[in-house]
């Protein structure tokens, strides 16, 4: 299996402009690849890399209903960002019921002295 570099991914989301043009984790693999079936491995690793475009500053969206695609638009990445947050908060929630603390604890959020 050939590591797909971050170039690479690039380059591929560069023809998947606009939320219209989104692309699957799967048609990306098989864009960069070439692979017919990519594995699971390749998806995962794509996956990662969305990670770590978004953490240089790429505007690297994706929805379920749409894949993953740049932003044509500041509506599209306003979109994208309220989608994570949404489900980084979902996800806060659930941590939080299980362990019983309250989600600012969770997140070391300073409180005021009473």
């Amino acid at each position: 299996m050939s590591r797909i570099s971050r170039h690479q991914l690039l380059v591929a989301l560069s023809r998947h402009i606009g939320r219209e043009n989104g692309a699957s984790v799967r048609k990306l693999v098989q864009e960069v690849r070439g692979d017919l079936l990519p594995d699971a491995g390749a998806e995962r690793q794509v996956r990662h890399l969305v990670e770590e475009l978004r953490l240089e500053g790429h505007h690297v969206c994706a929805h379920p209903a749409s894949g993953y695609f740049l932003a044509a638009s500041e509506e599209e990445l306003l979109d994208s960002c309220a989608y994570l947050t949404e489900r980084a908060m979902k996800s806060l929630r659930q941590v939080s019921a299980m362990t019983k603390q309250a989600i600012p604890d969770l997140v070391g959020q300073h409180r005021l002295p009473s």
